[in-house]
């Protein structure tokens, strides 16, 4: 039984304990107060419970590299360290891009994608940014998540295996199957006089 259902059950036997009060003619006043209460630490235990379960995915994966699974490294961190794969040393001239394998390859749910995002710390200090930024990796992709490090730094850089290049942020989204496209119809308010549309 989990934390939630326990308490759950908790909240199930005062309310039980309280019609049993009632019948036997307790105190209505302190009845009604004592179940108020019991309702409000009921509400707020279901939505919080409501709020969690809403929020709550998973992200299935398979790491074929010999580097660490990827993980969250502090409380609170949006997202995951993405590590270069490479059997050797790979150079970034600058002004240069390079596709780096990172030897994992994810299973996402429908309706959501992890997008591939560049790491603050090369951004800021390097000059070294994903190109394709966020990369989008959704439900009908199984291949090896490879990740486009562009060089736009002073200096060219050095990748090898173990590296963080880049982090995966887990996002929710609307695609097909979830999103109707609808087409949109000219109208005055969006047409000016030359017959030109125009988009605000």
């Amino acid at each position: 039984m989990g934390k939630n259902d326990k308490k759950f059950e908790e909240y199930l036997h005062k309310l039980q304990q309280l019609e049993k009060d009632i019948n036997e003619g307790a105190d209505d006043d302190g009845l009604i107060n004592e179940l108020n209460g019991i309702i409000d630490g009921l509400t707020k235990e279901s939505q919080t419970s409501i709020i969690k379960n809403s929020i709550k995915a998973r992200l299935k994966f398979i790491n074929r590299s010999n580097n660490p699974d990827p993980s969250f490294e502090m409380e609170g961190d949006s997202g995951f360290d993405l590590r270069a794969f490479v059997p050797f040393d790979v150079q970034i001239p600058v002004g240069k891009f390079r596709v780096i394998p990172t030897g994992l390859y994810f299973e996402v749910e429908k309706g959501l994608e992890v997008q591939i995002r560049p790491r603050n710390g090369l951004a800021k200090h390097k000059g070294v940014t994903v190109l394709n930024t966020p990369g989008t990796i959704n439900c009908k992709y199984r291949g090896e998540v490879e990740v486009i490090l562009a060089n736009f730094g002073e200096f060219a850089l050095t990748v090898q295996n173990g590296d963080k290049i880049a982090q995966g942020v887990v996002c929710p989204v609307y695609g097909e199957g979830n999103l109707e496209l609808e087409k949109l119809s000219d109208t005055e308010i969006n047409s000016d006089e030359s017959g030109d549309t125009n988009v605000k």
